[in-house]
C-alpha cells in the first residue's frame, strides 16, 4: 500500500501540443505529452512515475493479450474561465475501477496512487485541456496483467497507467439505434457491470452489422430472454415517458454509469418522478406508438447526453420526437456543462480541482 507517493517525473524533450488544432479536435486520436504509470510487483505498488507518452514494451505472454485481463475507466477534465482544471466526479470512477479490479482478480488501486498520479499528470499537461464549449480532456486510467506467463490463473504482476487526450464531441448529431435481440453483450452472473476489455471486443461485430444497416449503435437486451432493454454500446439509456424519467435498473449485466447517476441526481433534485426498473421491449414500442415517449437519450462520459432520434426493432424504424422539443435532456445537458466548466454552483460536490 502506498501512503504517500514520491512520483518521479521525466518531461518530454519536445512537446507535441503544436500539432493540435484546438478548433478541430478529433475524438481519441491525439494524446497529451505525458503518461503516469506504476507497477504492482511482489504484492506491492512500486515505481510511480510520469514519463513522455510512448509505446509500451510488454511480454508476448501477457494474460492481458491472451485472456483480456485488463480494466479501464473514462473520465473528463475541463478548463474554467480562470484557467483551472476541473475533473468531473473522479471519485466515482475510482470506486468503480476497484469494483472491476475485484471481479478480475486484480489488486485494488490505492486512493493515493489514483489521485496523486492523476493530479500530477493533469498539472503537468494542463495546457492540453481545451476550454471551448463541447471540448474536454478525456482521461483513461487502466490496469492490466503484466505477467510473463501464459497459463490461466490469477495474475501476480500488474501495470497501472493513466493517459489523456483532448477530445471534441463523440456524437456530432442525434443517433439511430437498433434493438439487439440475437447477440449478447452481458448476462446475469457475468462481468457486464465492470469496465473490462473482454466486455467490449465481442460487441464490435454486432454493432458493425447494425452500422451496415444505417444505425449508429445498438440497444442491448438481457442475455437470457432478449426481452428487456439494458444499455447502449457506449452509454446507459434513458426514457421520458408520460413525464417520468425511466431507466433500466442496475443488474449485474449493466454498467453503473457516472453520467447516469448524475442525470438521476438532477432529476430528483428537480422533483421529477424517476423510475429505475426493468423495461420490456414491447412496453417501449407500445409507448412510442401511443405517442407517450417524449424523449430517449443516452448518458455516458464519452457521449455525455446523446439524443436518440430513431429506434429500429424487428425490421421497423420508430421515429422519436424532435430533439428541439426535448425539454428535460436539453436542460440536463446545459446544467451538466455549466457545472463541468465552472459556470454554475457545484452543489453536489462533483468537481475536483487540480
Amino acid at each position: 500500500m502506498i501512503d504517500s507517493l514520491n512520483i518521479s517525473v521525466k518531461k518530454t524533450a519536445a512537446s507535441r501540443i503544436g500539432q493540435l488544432d484546438f478548433a478541430n479536435i478529433p475524438f481519441g486520436k491525439i494524446y497529451a505529452d505525458h503518461l503516469f504509470s506504476a507497477e504492482y510487483v511482489d504484492g506491492e505498488w512500486k515505481d510511480p512515475q510520469i514519463t513522455p507518452y510512448e509505446d509500451l514494451r510488454i511480454s508476448p505472454a501477457s494474460p492481458a493479450l491472451h485472456y483480456g485481463i485488463s480494466i479501464f475507466e473514462g473520465l473528463k477534465a475541463y478548463k474554467n474561465d480562470k484557467g483551472e482544471v476541473l475533473v468531473f466526479r473522479p471519485g466515482k470512477n475510482f470506486d468503480r475501477m476497484n469494483i472491476s479490479a475485484e471481479r478480475m482478480c486484480m489488486p485494488l488501486i490505492p486512493e493515493s496512487l489514483y489521485f496523486e498520479g492523476l493530479n500530477a499528470l493533469l498539472d503537468l499537461d494542463r495546457d492540453w485541456v481545451p476550454s471551448a464549449q463541447g471540448t474536454s480532456l478525456y482521461i483513461r486510467p487502466f490496469l492490466f496483467s503484466n505477467d510473463d506467463y501464459i497459463g490461466i490463473r490469477p495474475s501476480q504482476d500488474f501495470k497501472f497507467m493513466i493517459i489523456t487526450c483532448p477530445v471534441g464531441a463523440y456524437y456530432a448529431k442525434p443517433v439511430k439505434v437498433k434493438i439487439e435481440t440475437h447477440y449478447t453483450r452481458a448476462i446475469e452472473g457475468g462481468s457486464g457491470y465492470c469496465k473490462t476489455g473482454c466486455n467490449y471486443g465481442p460487441a464490435i461485430y454486432p454493432a458493425k452489422l447494425a452500422q451496415e444497416k444505417g444505425y449508429d449503435q445498438l440497444l442491448w437486451t438481457d442475455g437470457k430472454e432478449h426481452k428487456y432493454i439494458e444499455e447502449s454500446g457506449t452509454m446507459n439509456v434513458m426514457f421520458v415517458i408520460d413525464g417520468k424519467l425511466i431507466t433500466p435498473s442496475l443488474e449485474d449485466s449493466i454498467l453503473n454509469g457516472i453520467t447516469r447517476d448524475s442525470v438521476l441526481t438532477l432529476a430528483k433534485d428537480w422533483c421529477m418522478e424517476v423510475e429505475e426498473r426493468r423495461i420490456e421491449i414491447k412496453e417501449l414500442i407500445s409507448a412510442i406508438q401511443d405517442k407517450k415517449v417524449q424523449e430517449v437519450f443516452g448518458a455516458g462520459t464519452a457521449a455525455t447526453i446523446a439524443q436518440i432520434e430513431r429506434i429500429g426493432y424487428d425490421g421497423v424504424d420508430y421515429e422519436l420526437p424532435a430533439v428541439e422539443t426535448r425539454e428535460f435532456s436539453q436542460k440536463v445537458l446545459k446544467t451538466l456543462d455549466a457545472i463541468k466548466y465552472g459556470h454554475m454552483e457545484d452543489k453536489f460536490n462533483w468537481i475536483h480541482t487540480v
